[in-house]
């Protein structure tokens, strides 16, 4: 729900602003409040759920973002609506900032690697989903709704999951209850908010004095930020941000990867979706039909991954993200020689080969990053991993679209995606310099041995019985 939500509303727009009157910055607030809201409080989503219980948060959640989607569905302003998109963000990132805390503390670490592939394969075809559902609603129009039904579809999935989380999710409730890092919540939800609006009032604007100013302060506030978490470290507090994190070179590197990957791939949907339909005019429809090659290769690549990383380790994400740049400059060059006249039947096969590379990276990344850390830290990064990503999304979309596609036009696009396909190329080098031992090598020596004192309860902030609840639902 919450990777549809980002993507569906676009299709909607058009409808809703001509129903409501929104002017062009309500528009705009009804796709970056939602953005916005959710990064800026995932970090203390995931405190908020360390202290009170995943379990508990995740279903709060849940209810939470039903019930916005509903207020969204009914709202009769703009006004209205902006407001029910900024709590459905909110809400959101509740559900967002406990997931890879329930995934890695619900799975033995062996199973890592294949639990993450499928919750990454599941994830990037909800985010592809988004524009296919919100057309196919919109061109339906059950019960006469329009736009009302891109955000009324979430009450039955709302019911739906909150079902299953609440007959499968076995998680015991926190030993302790930690104080909130209120200080630190404050701090970080204003320097992420400064900067992701910031980037989003360039991609929009480029660059300006109002933007450049906000960018320094949200730098600035950031700092503070920092200093202040590093105080409370120092004074055995629970700081939001944990740095000891960024002494593992696998999560180092990792993270800076994310950043870089998630920035480029908005970068990348972003240009597909200018160039196709702004410059050589193909409609949303088959805008979708010649992109589905892309999401069919993501989604094998995220499911082959497990196996080959599990026998090449890091060569084959190197590889992955290789391929994924090479791709694309083969069709940057493809579009310069044809003056933009595409072969759709001969552009199926290196589209799929594109997002087959996008998949095999993107999918095994997470665990490899965070195969040496222990239970603490893993609920730590459960917040801190979403934030970076939605910082690598702002980042990329207006970094790269600033300097290289103003005017959209071919010929900008052809830069656009040959400067994609150089940072791609790069990524694959950088990719090297992680651990290299497989996933499964590293999580097996990670493993506490039947002869071991049992450590679990020493790092894991939940009841002992958790554990043995786990192992019993997993066993099977």
């Amino acid at each position: 729900m919450q990777m549809i939500d980002v993507t569906i509303v676009n299709t909607a727009l058009p409808s809703l602003t001509a129903d409501l009157g929104a002017s062009a910055q309500a528009q705009l607030l009804v796709i970056s409040g939602y953005s916005l809201a959710f990064a800026c409080t995932l970090l203390t989503a995931a405190r908020l759920g360390e202290r009170a219980g995943r379990r508990a948060l995740f279903l709060g959640s849940v209810v939470a973002f039903t019930a916005a989607s509903v207020w969204c569905g009914i709202a009769s302003s703009a006004t209205e609506l902006v407001l029910a998109r900024v709590v459905q963000g909110i809400a959101g990132a509740g559900m967002a900032a406990q997931t890879i805390a329930i995934l890695t503390a619900t799975f033995p670490r062996r199973r890592h690697s294949l639990v993450f592939a499928l919750y990454g394969a599941t994830a990037g075809f909800a985010g592809m989903l988004g524009p296919i559902l919100g057309g196919t609603l919109l061109t339906l129009n059950p019960f006469g709704l329009g736009w009302h039904s891109v955000f009324l579809i979430n009450l039955p999935l709302g019911l739906f999951a909150f079902a299953l989380a609440l007959r499968y999710l076995r998680l015991g409730r926190p030993r302790q209850r930690t104080r909130l890092d209120l200080g630190g919540a404050a701090l970080s939800t204003v320097a992420l908010f400064a900067l992701l609006f910031a980037l989003t009032d360039i991609h929009q604007h480029g660059w300006h004095p109002g933007a450049i100013a906000l960018l320094v302060a949200a730098f600035v506030w950031g700092a503070v930020f920092l200093a202040q978490q590093r105080g409370e470290t120092r004074h055995g507090g629970r700081p939001l941000l944990r740095f000891d994190l960024f002494a593992d070179r696998g999560f180092a590197i990792g993270a800076l990867l994310v950043t870089v990957f998630f920035g480029l791939f908005t970068a990348f949907v972003f240009a597909v979706s200018i160039t196709l339909q702004e410059e050589l005019g193909f409609s949303a429809w088959r805008t979708g039909l010649l992109m589905t090659p892309f999401a069919l290769g993501a989604g094998v690549g995220a499911l082959a991954s497990p196996f080959l990383v599990r026998r090449w380790g890091v060569r084959m994400l190197a590889a992955g993200i290789t391929w994924y740049g090479i791709c694309i400059a083969i069709g940057a060059v493809y579009l310069r020689m044809t003056a933009g006249d595409i072969n759709l039947p001969l552009a199926v096969g290196p589209i799929f080969l594109c997002g087959l590379g996008v998949g095999l990276f993107g999918v095994q990344l997470q665990p490899l990053m965070l195969a040496n850390l222990n239970q603490r830290q893993l609920d730590a990064a459960s917040g801190l991993l979403p934030t970076i990503e939605q910082i690598g999304n702002g980042l990329g979309l207006a970094l790269l679209s600033a300097a290289f596609f103003r005017s959209h036009t071919l010929p900008d696009s052809i830069t656009m995606f040959g400067a994609i396909a150089v940072i791609a190329i790069a990524m694959g080098a950088l990719t090297l310099a992680m651990p290299g031992a497989a996933p499964e090598a590293r999580q097996e020596s990670a493993e506490p041995q039947p002869s071991a004192p049992q450590r679990e309860s020493t790092v894991t902030p939940i009841e002992p019985q958790h554990a043995t609840q786990s192992t019993r639902a997993v066993q099977p």
